[in-house]
Order: C-alpha cells, then sequence, then structure tokens
C-alpha cells in the first residue's frame, strides 16, 4: 500500500470498467483521483462507491472538445495543486462492420474520441508535469493498436494512432522527466466487449479461445500494469507499448 501516496492522478473514462477499478486502486494506494467521464449517473455512481477509500473529484466532460479537457485540468489543479499521473483512459469501440461499410460519420466519432481524445488531453496535461519536471502518462490502446482484425477498422486505425502519439509525447516530454507509455489489453470483460461480442455475432468463449491464457482479462489485470506505470517503480520506463494479453502477442 501506499506506491501513489500524495500523488494526483487524473482518469478519463473512469466511470466504469477499467477506469473505475484503476481509480479505487489509485485511491487505495494513496493518490487523490480526478475522475472524468461523459456520462453523469454513471460518474456518479462511481463517486458514491469509491470515495469512502479517499480524496476524490468527478468531472463530466467529452474528452473530444478541447473546451471540456481544458475545464477537467483546470479543475484537478485547482482542487489539487498538481497532476502527477494521467490515465488517458477513454474510448469508444465504434461500429462493426467491413470498412468498406463503415460511414464517415462513424469512423469520425471513433476517431474524436480515441484519437483527438487523447491528443487534447496530452496537449493539456503535458504542460503542467513539464512544469513540475515529473509525471506518468498512460495511454489505452489495445492489442488492436498493434495488429489487424477485421471488421472494427475504425477502431484499429484509432488504436494505432494512439502508439504514434505516444511515442511522440515520450519524446517531446522525457527532457522535463515526463514519462509517456501506452497500454495494450486484449479483449477485457468490460461493457466494450459485450458489445463488440454483439457486434460480431460471437461469445466469450469463442473469443477466450484466441488467447494462450484461455480467458478474457479482468479490469483488475489492467489495473495492475496501470499501476506500477503510474508509480515511481518505472522511473526509468517512457515511449514503450505494454501488451497486457494474456499472450496474445507471442501468436
Amino acid at each position: 500500500m501506499g506506491r501513489l501516496s500524495g500523488k494526483v492522478a487524473v482518469i478519463t473514462g473512469g466511470a466504469g470498467g477499467i477506469g473505475k477499478v484503476t481509480a479505487e486502486r489509485f485511491l487505495k494506494e494513496g493518490a487523490k483521483v480526478i475522475l472524468v467521464d461523459l456520462m453523469e449517473e454513471p460518474l456518479n455512481n462511481a463517486e458514491n462507491e469509491l470515495s469512502a477509500h479517499g480524496d476524490m473529484l468527478t468531472v463530466q466532460a467529452d474528452v473530444s472538445k478541447e473546451s471540456d479537457v481544458e475545464n477537467y485540468v483546470k479543475k484537478a489543479v485547482d482542487q489539487f495543486g498538481k497532476i502527477d499521473v494521467f490515465f488517458n483512459n477513454a474510448g469508444i469501440e465504434g461500429k462493426v462492420a467491413p470498412l468498406v461499410e463503415q460511414k464517415v460519420e462513424d469512423f469520425d466519432k471513433v476517431i474524436s474520441v480515441n484519437v483527438r481524445g487523447v491528443f487534447l488531453g496530452l496537449k493539456h496535461v503535458l504542460p503542467v508535469m513539464m512544469k513540475q519536471g515529473h509525471g506518468s502518462v498512460i495511454n489505452t490502446s489495445s492489442v488492436a493498436g498493434l495488429s489487424g482484425s477485421p471488421n472494427v477498422s475504425p477502431y484499429i486505425t484509432s488504436k494505432h494512432a494512439v502508439v504514434g502519439l505516444t511515442k511522440a509525447a515520450a519524446v517531446e516530454a522525457a527532457s522535463a522527466n515526463v514519462r509517456v507509455n501506452s497500454i495494450h489489453p486484449s479483449p477485457v470483460n468490460t461493457r466494450m466487449m459485450r458489445s463488440l461480442e454483439e457486434g460480431l455475432e460471437t461469445d466469450e468463449a469463442t473469443l477466450a479461445k484466441t488467447i494462450p491464457l484461455g480467458r478474457y482479462g479482468e479490469s483488475n489485470d489492467i489495473a495492475n500494469l496501470v499501476l506500477f506505470l503510474a508509480s515511481d517503480e518505472s522511473s526509468f520506463i517512457t515511449g514503450v507499448q505494454y501488451r497486457v494479453d494474456g499472450g496474445m502477442g507471442a501468436l
């Protein structure tokens, strides 16, 4: 316990799945947490569940809107004075369909959240961290950001883009002792996978067979990795793509 003692962490996509579980881990490890999400009711529910574990603030925001991003960064700094950790996690799966059947507006929606949202988060959080002279950013990509897969081309495109943003930001921020890494989960047992299973007309048992360890990841599996990257234990690690995928990358 106490691996994040005294640290302030911002988590986008914080009201469900990976974000909420990670927020709980951060709070229990001593961090103050700013939980950011688009949906007000899940955000309120998360606050009710988690506030007993430590000091936290919730901010409703659309991560694809620059004014909303500026607002959550300002509120974090106004409330807690700094940002030590940024879990740049908000994302959507998009429509499941062959590339030639994807509508431009569906493509744009995925890119606006999964790429523009990550970019805007970096744009406005990095200056805070660089001025401090320290910080750790963890961008959520996917195994889909390291390989191809049919019928989810907007999602694949967006998650590959996160890799590029991660590498560019890592190089630019390194001189200020700010680290930027990306994580690449396999299918994880969350709402997003229920949606993808429906679109792909398959189920968890079938998809789990494509994972060498034979199961989906759990949100806590991802939170364990994010905690390591957020902590000082990873102080010499930046610009890296971390798989947490049950062995999929070995295939």
